[in-house]
């Protein structure tokens, strides 16, 4: 039988959404699940795609593969948020279903959204294996309703990268400056990662413009998600480095020359120095405030079943960054804060004031146990001979099982230590921080089940990490090692379940 491209569309969304609903009831049972981070109801999830706030909403697209809990056909789920912290699911919006995006090692990969004169218009890459060769091309898809989405007939837009760049060519991230279209989008050239500008009157034919950066041979191999955006007067420019090992996402930060189509740095930055975040999407909503979110896992050399966690047994994998605020300091620096609004998560609070840690102590109620946990503790630098002093979080009460959050005053680094978290997770992260030349250390911790996000230096450094311990390890506790530190505050919240 012969489908028209709408009517074949609507028919491989359908199977997908049929697939997920056979699935998703039982998913949601299962105790790993988180409790504030936004996942899919079931199978992979990856990147965030399309985070717009439209018509007084928050949007969140991400790819999505609806048949399992392993990579595959990319497809869009979406969902949508009035506060960014409640997030409902809508039906998924993209599904592989032409020449161009169609293909089972391929798909609908990732892109952005914008609001074309009311009209919500997603950008995307399609993907598929021709002769052994990947070809990608730049695609449109529009909804008049932000919730059935038509891909244009004459996809795709841009249909073959510049030449002298290679085939990888993806991750379109589309906005306007003054009367035009502007769009990034990620590739490389001789081993070298790099980003492409185009520019459009009306979103359906780019011209070229230029390479907008490209590494200098130390920033990875392929730009991945690349995303540029302006704060103040200056311009950020954010991307995901494949070959970097260690390091996930980067920015670079300086000016924007529109007329020569030119990105000049003058620093380079983390996003965030943990084992897991990758893809990082801004968007801007309607306080002007810059929001990112990222995904909460990155590529890896190890085979996905051991990189990506044990979630997959449970059918389901992968989950997004609570948002954070995105700020510039003078000097070019970064700083990630979480948004205001997930001071509505706060249930059951303790408070500690001024109070000497030496050892390991267990100084903290009952009741401030758990797997979802808001932490904000303030220690005294000043005189610390401390070697090193932290939490130890999802603890067993045999003690088998710990994820130890420390630092150490003599290095300055902070440390995150997931060998005994659950007999999967492995290896150790540390960064240095710029509270070694400070008087306090203030740590802002998110403790979601299977995910730890870290904040310090008043945002400037943010470490996350993946943890998969037993949901019976829910112990707290404090420690100083080879002296005592002085606790100057702690402010504990239990918090509330968003599903």
């Amino acid at each position: 039988m012969q489908y028209d491209h709408h009517t074949f569309h609507n028919l491989m969304l359908g199977k997908a959404e049929q697939s997920v609903a056979t699935i998703k009831d039982h998913v949601g049972k299962d105790p790993m699940r988180l409790k504030f981070h936004f996942m899919p109801p079931a199978y992979w999830m990856n990147d965030p795609n399309g985070l717009i706030y439209y018509q007084g909403e928050y949007h969140m697209f991400y790819q999505f593969h609806p048949y399992s809990a392993e990579w595959g056909p990319m497809h869009w789920g979406h969902a949508k948020s009035k506060d960014l912290v409640h997030w409902e699911h809508l039906p998924i919006a993209l599904a592989p279903s032409e020449v161009y995006d169609r293909d089972q090692k391929g798909g609908c990969f990732s892109g952005s959204a914008v609001d074309d004169n009311g009209i919500l218009t997603l950008i995307y890459t399609g993907t598929i294996m021709k002769e052994g060769r990947v070809i990608q091309t730049q695609c449109l898809a529009s909804s008049t309703d932000s919730v059935t989405f038509q891909k244009y007939v004459g996809n795709p837009v841009i249909s073959v990268p510049p030449e002298g760049s290679s085939s990888d060519f993806r991750d379109p991230k589309v906005w306007k400056h003054e009367d035009k279209w502007y769009m990034v989008v990620g590739s490389s050239k001789d081993g070298k990662g790099r980003a492409l500008l185009y520019r459009s009157n009306n979103l359906y034919v780019w011209e070229y413009v230029s390479v907008l950066a490209e590494s200098d041979g130390t920033m990875g191999t392929m730009w991945e998600c690349p995303d540029i955006f302006q704060l103040g007067d200056r311009y950020v420019l954010m991307f995901s480095p494949m070959g970097m090992g260690e390091k996930k996402a980067s920015y670079l930060t300086g000016s924007l020359d529109y007329s020569s189509g030119k990105f000049t740095w003058d620093y380079c930055g983390e996003v965030d120095c943990g084992f897991e975040y990758y893809a990082p999407q801004s968007f801007l909503d309607d306080n002007g405030r810059r929001i990112i979110i990222g995904w909460l896992n990155a590529w890896d050399w190890m085979p996905w079943f051991q990189n990506f966690g044990p979630t997959f047994k449970n059918n389901w994998c992968g989950a997004m960054s609570i948002p954070r605020t995105v700020e510039m300091d003078d000097d070019g620096h970064l700083r990630f804060l979480p948004v205001e609004e997930l001071k509505a998560l706060r249930g059951g609070h303790f408070h500690l004031d001024r109070t000497a840690i030496e050892g390991e102590i267990q100084a903290l109620p009952q009741s401030i146990k758990g797997d979802s946990l808001e932490i904000v503790a303030e220690f005294n630098l000043k005189n610390c001979h401390a070697e090193e002093f932290g939490f130890k979080m999802r603890v067993s009460d045999d003690g088998n099982e710990e994820t130890v959050l420390s630092y150490s005053p003599k290095t300055g680094e902070l440390q995150f230590d997931r060998n005994r978290s659950d007999g999967w997770s492995q290896g150790i992260r540390k960064c240095k921080l710029e509270s070694a030349d400070k008087d306090t250390l203030r740590l802002h911790i998110y403790v979601d089940n299977c995910v730890v996000e870290v904040f310090a230096d008043e945002g400037r450094t943010t470490m996350t990490n993946n943890i998969y311990p037993n949901p019976y390890s829910i112990n707290l506790k404090l420690f100083s090692l080879g002296d005592k530190v002085e606790l100057i505050s702690l402010d504990i919240w239990q918090l509330h379940s968003v599903w």
